[in-house]
């Protein structure tokens, strides 16, 4: 299983969001590992297509650190997001009134992917993160 330093590196990112009421949206980008402080700063970068077909440019950026044989993942601001153990990988995190639970599957690195189910008063949703190594990338 991958250890918090062997995400280091650059990624292509390809992004499925599922409603459940059959509205599809699609994200096409890439992100990027990069070392700050005792973790990595993620960042990802791309093109967002709703489910009517409009389209915007989106990103997002969170920090990695290792801590106590997990990983942990806070948001840009420091704020705790949620933390998982490689070997057993899911965690949640409530953020009043949604329920965000991810499953992250390592099984063919250096694929892979993360799985967010999202459930809430307003909010249902399934989003598919696959992950690929960019070429040139170890």
């Amino acid at each position: 299983m991958p250890q918090l330093s062997d995400f280091e590196g650059n990624w292509v990112l390809t992004r499925q969001i599922l409603h459940s009421d059959g509205d599809k949206a699609r994200f096409d980008g890439h992100a990027c590992f990069a070392p700050e402080g005792v973790g990595l700063h993620y960042r990802e970068s791309g093109e967002l297509v709703m489910p009517g077909g409009q389209s915007f440019h989106a990103e997002r950026s969170y920090f990695w650190r290792a801590e106590g044989g997990q990983i942990a993942v806070a948001f840009e601001d420091g704020r705790p997001f949620h933390s998982f153990d490689p070997l057993s990988p899911a965690a949640s995190h409530w953020c009043d009134p949604d329920d965000y639970r991810v499953s992250y599957d390592f099984d063919a690195w250096p694929k892979w992917r993360a799985i967010w189910r999202v459930q809430g008063p307003r909010k249902d949703y399934e989003m598919i993160s696959d992950y690929v190594r960019s070429a040139g990338q170890p």
